[in-house]
């Protein structure tokens, strides 16, 4: 009997052992914060949270075309913007009534223990000859200043690879001269650095910063695979 009994702890504990590292990020309750990439369906609001839940995770996704960091502790109209509640519907918001929402009032209605920030390529400037290294300071600081008052842990996605030129003028020069700023100036945010999941020209764009679909399903894939190695879990669990 006392055999049965070890026998079936054993398969238990086994079982238990599984589905954590099936789902390493349970017990997360995610407040993802974007710009474009997550402000559109079929680009990265369409694909990270899927994965983010697939891991174990709560997620609410929040995305607001050119907003940038600071936009984000206030109301600001916006030319798009769009929500979701982990893997349901999409809700885009025209540009009539698309807006940031401050993240004080995110913070109270869902109750995240983890922010994740996906922003980048709308501070980074680059229709400009230099980035504006004072502004983009200010305006990072001010969000993870009322981040760290909130008490909430945070991990910041800087901005991927694009394609020289196209709309937004963006190169891939100053796209690794703005993420190794970017990544100096987010903490107590940790930084990931989205240029380090492909190679330069890997990932094709439509418009030299906006990817096509496996683009961002390769992104959201990386991203994910980043939050749940064991040193990230261990910060973001601990």
């Amino acid at each position: 009997m006392s055999k049965l009994i070890i026998s079936v702890a054993l398969i238990a504990l086994s079982a238990n052992t599984c589905a954590a590292e099936e789902r390493p990020l349970s017990g997360l309750n995610i407040l993802v914060l974007g710009e474009s990439h997550m402000s559109i369906s079929n680009y990265l609001i369409s694909n990270l949270p899927n994965e983010l839940v697939e891991k174990g995770a709560k997620v609410f996704s929040y995305g607001a075309c050119g907003a940038s960091a600071g936009d984000w502790l206030k109301t600001k109209s916006v030319p798009c913007s769009a929500s979701r509640v982990d893997v349901g519907t999409i809700r885009e918001r025209p540009s009539d009534v698309a807006t940031t929402q401050p993240i004080s009032n995110l913070i109270t209605k869902h109750q995240p223990n983890l922010i994740l920030l996906i922003m980048g390529d709308t501070m980074a400037s680059y229709d400009s000859n230099t980035i504006p290294k004072s502004w983009v300071w200010q305006t990072v600081s001010a969000l993870t200043h009322e981040i760290k008052a909130q008490g909430m842990r945070c991990v910041w996605v800087g901005p991927p690879w694009g394609e020289d030129g196209g709309k937004y003028k963006k190169t891939n020069a100053r796209v690794r001269e703005f993420s190794d700023y970017l990544s100096t100036i987010v903490a107590p945010c940790t930084y990931i650095d989205s240029l380090s999941f492909a190679k330069m020209g890997e990932w094709k764009t439509f418009d030299g910063e906006h990817f096509d679909k496996w683009g961002y399903e390769s992104w959201s894939k990386s991203i994910t695979n980043a939050l749940i190695t064991p040193e990230m879990l261990k910060t973001l669990k601990q």
